[in-house]
């Protein structure tokens, strides 16, 4: 099953995540083999840290749980919330694999937030400038509550054009984002 997760920062408490980043590597490490895309967002100064993506495909919702909420830096008082969703990978590739590499051009995360019949379900033409994109779900994974993507574009609003029934949504985020992993 896989899962998409969001730690929000709490305010201030990037000399807390820095603190904790051998932890938040070693305990990642963990789940080398599981993780579909992995990144950090930032701030609109592109420099501050606001939180933390990691998508992964873990045996069920206990398992999810269990990564994101013993995470150091959530355990720690980090973050301010986490978005936990069941999540379709629709692309069925990891960032690793996405055409155009980790670096080059900016990239974003845009989340949208649902509910209703589902919308957004088919991969948009533009396949190449995405790195990971599909719907997020209800634990049980029959209610669509949205959708979830990560994409290269030339700005944030290019970036949120990736969903393409925008007036679906009951709210639509924009961050920007970047590949993580070690170094």
């Amino acid at each position: 099953m896989e899962f998409f997760c969001y730690h929000r920062d709490r305010p201030g408490s990037l000399p807390l995540r820095e603190e904790l980043g051998e932890a938040h590597w070693a305990y990642m490490d963990r789940y080398e083999a599981e993780l579909i895309a992995r990144g950090p967002t930032f701030a609109d100064d592109g420099e501050t840290p606001t939180g933390s993506v990691h998508i992964v495909d873990l045996p069920d919702v206990a398992a999810a749980r269990a990564f994101a909420f013993d995470e150091p830096n959530y355990q720690a008082g980090a973050y301010r919330d986490v978005l936990l969703r069941r999540w379709r990978n629709l692309l069925g590739r990891t960032m690793w694999e996405f055409p155009g590499g980790p670096s080059g051009g900016d990239r974003f995360l845009v989340l949208g937030f649902g509910s209703g019949t589902a919308v957004d379900l088919d991969v948009p033409y533009d396949r190449d400038e995405l790195i990971a994109y599909g719907p997020l779900l209800s634990d049980d994974g029959a209610v669509w509550v949205g959708t979830a993507a990560l994409v290269r574009a030339p700005d944030a609003e290019a970036a949120r054009a990736v969903l393409t029934h925008q007036g679906r949504y009951a709210g639509i985020e924009v961050h920007a984002w970047e590949f993580g992993g070690r170094r």
